[in-house]
C-alpha cells in the first residue's frame, strides 16, 4: 500500500495542484433557478412587489431546500422564511406581521419546518374526505385542506387581479421555470419518460432517438446516447415497459424495435408477407407503423397499429409472430390505416383511431374477436392523432387533424361531452396528457403560416370542461407531444420545425421534485488524473494498401536535406535593372560584368543622363582621334568624292 501511495504521489506531482479537485458550487441555488425563469406576463400586484423586492428569488421545494442546506448554512441570526408562493416566487420575512399578502397564501409553518416529510402535494390538491372539511377542524389543526381561499383585499381592482391569480395558481401548474433538452435537427415527434422520472427518451423526424439521464446530466443538458433504429425512417412513438427496464421504438417501418434501459438492441418484430391478402395470416405488419404502446400492467405485452389497417398484440419474448390480430370494422371492404391506438389504465380495453374518422373500442375477454364493442362513426372529420383513457375508465379524449379535441363519456358514446376547436394540428403524433390527479388535461398546438401565435400548451379543466390556461412554449415551433410526470411534477413538451427540435421541461422550484432541479445546478465535472488515457498505436505492416497506415515522412525529409539541388535555397525574386539579357539582377548575370562593375570600369550613369547627350559628347574626340571605329576601316574605307560645282553661284 505504501508503494502504491508513493507511485500515486509521484504521478500527482506532475500535474497542477488544482487539477482534478472538486470544488463546491459557489452560486446559490436560487440564483441558478432565476436564470431559468420563463418570461411570463406580470400582473399588477407582481409589478408593485417587484419594485420593492428587485432581488427576490424563487423559493424552493423541500428536497431542494435540504440539498441547499447541506451545501451552505445561513450566516444571519434570523434567516428569512421562504414561502411557497408559486410563480411569483417572493421571499417574505418571518417577522412581517402587517397582514399584507401577495399572491396565494402560504402553507402552514409546520409543513415548512418538517423538511424530511415525503408527503409533498403534487398537482392540484385532492378533495377532502367526508367529515373533515369543516371550519372547526381547520381551526383546530391549523392545516389547509383543499385549495386555499382567495386573499382578502379592499380594492376591487386588486381583488379581481388576485382572483385571476388564484384561479391560475390553484391548479398548481409548474410553469415558472424552463429548460430545453436540445440535440435534434428536426421536430421532436416522440417522447417517453420512465416511471421513476430519471430517464427521458425523445425521437425526432431526423431518424434518431436521444436518451437523457437527469441523474447523470449536468448543466450542459447533453444526451448520453443517440440511436438510429431504422435508417431513413422517422420516429413516431416511444413507450417504456411497466418496470422501466426496456422500451419500444415505433418508426415508419413495419417493424418495432425493443431496447433495454441503456439503449442496447434486444430484438425487432417480424415483418409480414405483403402478398398475402388476409392480414390475419401474416406474421407481422406489412406497412409502416403509426403508433405503439406497452401494456400498463404486463411487461411482456405490446400493442401496435399500422397503415396496413390492423392492430396487433405482441409478446416480447417471441419476436417471430404476434399473439392477436385485430381488424377494425369498416363500412366498405378494403384497407384503411389505423392512425393511433391506446390501452386503458388496467390494460383490459383497447381503442383505435381509424382512418375513416371512427373510434373503435375492444374489451379483452375470453373468446373476443375483431368485432368492436363500441363503434363511433364519423367522430372526427379528419385523421385521429391521439386517444387517451382516464384512469377511472369513464372519460376518453380524442385529438384530430381537424383542429379539435373531444371529450367522450364511455358510458354514452353517441355524442361527445365537449368539443374544443381552434387547436391547429399539423403532426400525426400530437397527443393528449392528463395531470397527475387527472383534474386537468393538456394538449399542444401547431404553428400556422398566417398566424402570429406560436406553439402553445392548452390546459383544460376536466370537471368544468373549460379552458384553464395557455402556456407559450415556442414562438416559431409547433408543440407535438406533451406529458405531465406525476412523481417529478414537471411538464414535458416537444417542439420543433424543419430545422430544429427540442424538449421543453417546465418546472417550478416550489412544486417540482428532482428531475430538472437536479441537473440544472450541477456544474460540469472537472478533469482528473484518472481521466487520462493513452491512445494505443496498432502497427499492421502486412495490411492491404487500401487499409495501410500512411508511411512516415522522416526518412524522406532527411534524404531531401542531403540533396544539394533539392535543399538549395531558391533565388530571390527579380527586381531592378540587369545586364546581359537578364532583366532585374542587381549583380549582373556574367562574371566579367560583375568584375568590371566591382573594379569601377562599368559605371551605371546611363540611367541618370540623356542618351542623346551621352553619345554626342564623344563626337569631337572621335573626330580628332578616331581610335575606336575609323582605324579599323581605314585601309578599306573608300575616300569620299564630292562633286565639283560648275556654276559660279554655288561657289559663292
Amino acid at each position: 500500500m505504501e508503494d502504491e501511495a508513493e507511485i500515486y504521489d509521484g504521478i500527482r506531482a506532475q500535474f497542477p495542484l488544482t487539477f482534478g479537485k472538486q470544488s463546491k458550487a459557489q452560486t446559490p441555488l436560487e440564483a441558478i433557478h432565476k436564470t431559468t425563469r420563463r418570461d411570463t406576463s406580470v400582473s399588477i400586484s407582481e409589478k408593485s412587489s417587484s419594485s420593492q423586492n428587485d432581488n427576490a428569488l424563487p423559493s424552493i421545494s423541500s428536497s431542494s431546500k435540504a440539498w441547499l442546506n447541506s451545501l451552505r448554512t445561513f450566516k444571519t441570526p434570523n434567516p428569512p422564511v421562504m414561502s411557497d408562493s408559486g410563480p411569483s416566487g417572493i421571499i417574505r420575512d418571518s417577522d412581517a406581521d402587517d397582514g399584507s399578502k401577495i399572491g396565494p397564501p402560504r402553507p402552514p409553518i409546520e409543513s415548512k419546518l418538517n423538511e424530511d416529510d415525503d408527503d409533498v402535494i403534487i398537482g392540484p390538491p385532492r378533495p377532502p374526505p367526508p367529515g373533515e372539511g369543516s371550519d372547526d377542524d381547520e381551526d383546530d389543526d391549523g392545516e389547509m385542506i383543499g385549495p386555499p381561499p382567495p386573499p382578502p383585499s379592499s380594492n376591487l381592482e386588486d381583488s379581481d387581479v388576485e382572483e385571476e391569480e388564484y384561479e391560475e395558481n390553484r391548479y398548481r401548474i409548474p410553469q415558472s421555470n424552463e429548460i430545453v433538452l436540445k440535440g435534434h435537427t428536426k421536430v421532436v415527434s416522440a417522447l417517453a419518460v420512465d416511471h421513476t422520472g430519471s430517464r427521458v427518451l425523445s425521437g425526432s423526424y431526423d431518424y434518431t432517438v436521444r436518451m437523457y439521464d437527469f441523474q447523470g446530466m449536468n448543466s450542459r443538458l447533453q444526451s448520453f446516447r443517440q440511436l438510429e433504429p431504422f435508417e431513413g425512417h422517422q420516429i413516431r412513438n416511444l413507450s417504456w415497459s411497466p418496470t422501466a427496464d426496456r422500451f419500444m421504438c415505433v418508426t415508419g417501418s413495419a417493424q418495432a424495435k425493443i431496447y433495454d434501459r441503456d439503449g442496447l438492441t434486444l430484438g425487432e418484430f417480424m415483418k409480414g408477407d405483403m402478398y398475402i391478402r388476409d392480414l390475419k395470416n401474416t406474421k407481422g405488419h406489412i406497412s409502416g407503423l403509426t403508433c405503439g404502446e406497452w401494456h400498463p400492467k404486463t411487461k411482456e405485452t405490446i400493442l401496435t397499429s399500422s397503415e396496413d389497417g390492423s392492430l396487433r398484440i405482441w409478446d416480447v419474448n417471441d419476436f417471430k409472430s404476434q399473439k392477436q390480430v385485430i381488424k377494425p370494422k369498416l363500412a366498405r371492404p378494403g384497407r384503411i390505416p389505423v392512425t393511433t391506438c391506446a390501452w386503458d389504465r388496467e390494460g383490459k380495453s383497447i381503442v383505435g383511431g381509424i382512418g375513416d374518422g371512427s373510434i373503435q373500442i375492444w374489451n379483452l375477454k375470453p373468446g373476443w374477436g375483431s368485432r368492436p364493442d363500441i363503434h363511433v362513426e364519423n367522430s372526427h372529420s379528419d385523421d385521429i392523432t391521439a386517444l387517451k383513457f382516464s384512469s377511472d375508465g369513464k372519460i376518453l379524449l380524442s385529438r384530430s387533424f381537424d383542429g379539435s379535441l373531444k371529450v367522450w363519456d364511455l358510458r354514452q358514446m353517441k355524442k361527445p361531452l365537449k368539443v374544443f376547436d381552434d387547436l391547429p394540428n399539423n403532426y400525426a403524433q400530437t397527443n393528449i396528457a392528463f395531470s397527475p390527479d387527472e383534474q386537468l388535461f393538456l394538449t399542444g398546438t401547431s404553428v400556422e403560416k398566417e398566424s402570429q401565435t406560436g406553439g402553445l400548451l392548452c390546459f383544460y379543466d376536466r370537471t368544468k370542461l373549460e379552458l384553464v390556461s395557455r402556456v407559450g412554449i415556442s414562438p416559431t415551433c409547433s408543440v407535438v407531444q406533451c406529458a405531465w410526470h406525476p412523481k417529478l411534477n414537471q411538464i414535458f413538451a416537444t417542439s420543433g420545425d424543419k430545422s430544429q427540435g427540442g424538449t421543453h421541461v417546465l418546472y417550478d422550484p416550489t412544486l417540482s421534485e428532482r428531475g430538472a432541479l437536479v441537473c440544472v445546478a450541477r456544474a460540469p465535472r472537472k478533469k482528473s488524473v484518472d481521466d487520462f488515457e493513452a491512445k494505443p498505436v496498432i502497427h499492421n505492416p502486412h495490411a492491404l494498401p487500401l487499409f495501410r497506415d500512411a508511411p512516415s515522412r522522416k526518412r524522406q525529409r532527411e534524404k531531401i536535406l542531403k540533396d544539394p539541388l533539392k535543399s538549395h535555397k531558391p533565388e530571390l525574386p527579380i527586381n531592378g535593372p540587369g545586364f546581359g539579357g537578364r532583366v532585374g539582377t542587381s549583380q549582373g548575370s556574367l562574371l566579367t560584368q560583375y568584375l568590371m562593375k566591382q573594379g569601377g570600369l562599368i559605371k551605371e550613369t546611363w540611367m541618370e543622363e540623356d542618351p542623346r547627350e551621352a553619345i554626342l559628347k564623344y563626337a569631337d574626340v572621335a573626330a580628332k582621334d578616331p581610335k575606336y571605329i575609323a582605324p579599323a576601316y581605314s585601309h578599306t574605307q573608300p575616300e569620299p568624292v564630292f562633286a565639283k560645282s560648275d556654276s559660279e553661284e554655288e561657289d559663292k
